[in-house]
């Protein structure tokens, strides 16, 4: 059987993970969540490489999930923000944290830091 594309199967969580369902993507989300809104805090924090960090902030944007915005401190800078749409997210990464909790070795975040 050959692999259809995600985004041209008439499925929910194909069509979602088309979206975010990449190794970076659902944690950069996870960041966001932080209060994480800056490129090099990004990187740093997940130590991705900048073109790939780049690849799927675009995607992000593009999405609608987080939105691109110019910040005042340094001219051609700009920070992400969730979006109502993003926002929308965090039932499925609460979803995903307690089943890692129960089912892996990772130990329980702190919810607070991050529902923002």
């Amino acid at each position: 059987m050959k692999w259809i594309e995600a985004t041209e199967q008439n499925c929910p969580i194909a069509q979602s993970l088309a979206i975010f369902g990449d190794r970076w993507t659902l944690l950069i989300i996870r960041n966001a969540f932080t209060g994480m809104r800056k490129f090099e805090h990004f990187q740093k924090s997940l130590g991705v490489t900048r073109h790939v960090l780049a690849e799927r902030l675009s995607r992000l944007v593009e999405q609608g999930i987080l939105e691109k915005q110019p910040y005042i401190d340094r001219q051609q800078r700009f920070e992400y923000v969730l979006t109502e749409k993003g926002r929308e997210l965090l039932p499925i990464l609460m979803a995903m944290v307690e089943w890692g909790v129960k089912w892996t070795e990772a130990d329980p975040p702190n919810f607070n830091q991050l529902m923002g």
